[in-house]
């Protein structure tokens, strides 16, 4: 069975690139990936806002979607971590024992470094970036899925890549979907300090696991005119020395 891409809402929408890359990087590996048409948001924005109820009907239309897979991979840890912890809760809320059980038994989801190092047991994926890189590990990825230091691995093994440390690395971009929104003062304070962070790292490129985080550390970098892109680490590890990464954003 094939592998199921789960593109998530914010790559659909505003950077598609990411999910090429994602299924450029696994056929390079040898996997078998397919991108469900069927598949729509995740349920997270409802669930994170407490509207258990609403996300019902994505939940249903995420299984049938997924149905046909033998695993999801994700190129989010804040979606990969809403499939693994809060479908439950929303098939529990629902009260139906049909949906629980289908949630317990759909395709395991991984995060996309999950699946490289543990499934695929890779870590050099054959990627090639000359460029001095500094890393954000998002506050879902890193707190809600435990994904440690998995992206770092894979970014030690990118050729020509001169991985740059982050000052205050785990402190949260200020980002958290609608909190961004409902606390923009704070929310921009917050990444404030983390674009601050990133230019003292003396980096090129900012990379993440997480579109939306570096959506709102990129839109302040822009604006400051800082001089650093941000990238998905998708993007990196699908670069070669014949293949062009990412354009700036």
């Amino acid at each position: 069975m094939p592998v199921g891409l789960l593109v998530t809402c914010i790559n659909d929408a505003l950077y598609p690139d990411t999910g090429r890359a994602v299924v450029t990087l696994l056929r390079r590996l040898g996997v078998d990936v397919t991108f469900p048409a069927a598949q729509t948001c995740c349920g997270q924005p409802m669930v994170n806002t407490g509207y258990l109820d609403e996300a019902v009907p994505l939940l249903r239309n995420h299984l049938d979607a997924f149905a046909g897979c033998e695993a999801i991979v994700v190129p989010s840890g804040s979606c990969a971590g809403s499939v693994r912890h809060q479908h439950r809760l929303v098939a529990e809320r629902s009260g139906d024992p049909g949906l629980i059980r289908a949630v317990e038994e759909a395709p395991p989801t991984y995060e996309l470094s999950e699946y490289l190092i543990d499934v695929l047991g890779v870590v050099d994926v054959g990627a090639y970036f000359p460029h001095q890189v500094t890393y954000h590990p998002t506050c879902h990825s890193l707190r809600m899925l435990g994904v440690g230091d998995r992206p770092l691995r894979l970014l030690r093994a990118v050729r020509g890549l001169r991985l740059r440390e982050l000052p205050s690395a785990t402190e949260c971009c200020g980002f958290g979907g609608t909190f961004a929104v409902k606390n923009s003062e704070t929310s921009v304070a917050m990444g404030s300090d983390k674009a601050r962070h990133v230019r003292e790292s003396g980096a090129e490129v900012l990379v993440a696991g997480d579109n939306s985080c570096l959506m709102h550390i990129g839109g302040l970098l822009s604006r400051q005119r800082a001089g650093v892109r941000v990238m998905h680490l998708a993007e990196i590890l699908a670069a070669t020395e014949h293949v062009v990464a990412g354009a700036a954003r």
